[in-house]
């Protein structure tokens, strides 16, 4: 009997901090318990990248045309419906058996920086926004101010529950 790979999370740091270890462990916590809960049962890879404001001021003016810094960004490698996972196992690469999601970057220096603006740890904020991005890679968005954007805020908000991290954080 063969036994399914898990998912797996890379997590490269371009711009170091505290408790990187920690801060790692986190991440993968977090990008897990998203896959988690909307069910995903196909063996999943994920990329992150933990920067600065100035790598992600660049990679948003060269992919999206947007010249501002931002706190994370999202490369979802499929078009997908939030809460509908319709890809098979033939889309699993052949070599590490998963299914490469996308690409997630977060500023380090955002996390800081929202972490005092809201009131909150910036560990809690590192986990919104893993969370939040994780999302995106599945579908997920909040452009508009109506459904899309609710039914994104009750997700994060359950699955931030689920891992045991509130709002006072």
């Amino acid at each position: 009997m063969t036994t399914q790979p898990k998912h797996r999370i890379y997590v490269t740091r371009k711009q170091r901090g505290r408790d990187n270890e920690k801060a790692t462990l986190m991440i993968r916590r977090c990008v897990k318990a998203t896959l988690d809960s909307e069910g995903i049962k196909l063996p999943c890879e994920v990329n992150v990248t933990i920067t600065g404001n100035s790598d992600i001021r660049s990679v948003n003016y060269n992919t999206r045309g947007i010249d501002k810094t931002t706190d994370v960004l999202s490369f979802p490698m499929f078009e997908l419906k939030p809460g509908e996972f319709n890809i098979s196992e033939k889309d699993l690469d052949p070599e590490t058996g998963r299914l490469f999601l996308g690409d997630i970057m977060i500023s380090l220096d955002k996390v800081a920086d929202q972490a005092e603006q809201f009131g909150h740890s910036k560990e809690r904020e590192m986990a919104y926004l893993v969370v939040h991005s994780a999302l995106h890679l599945l579908g997920y968005d909040h452009t508009d101010e109506g459904k899309e954007k609710m039914r994104m805020r009750r997700r994060e908000k359950d699955i931030l529950n689920r891992l045991g991290i509130n709002d006072n954080e």
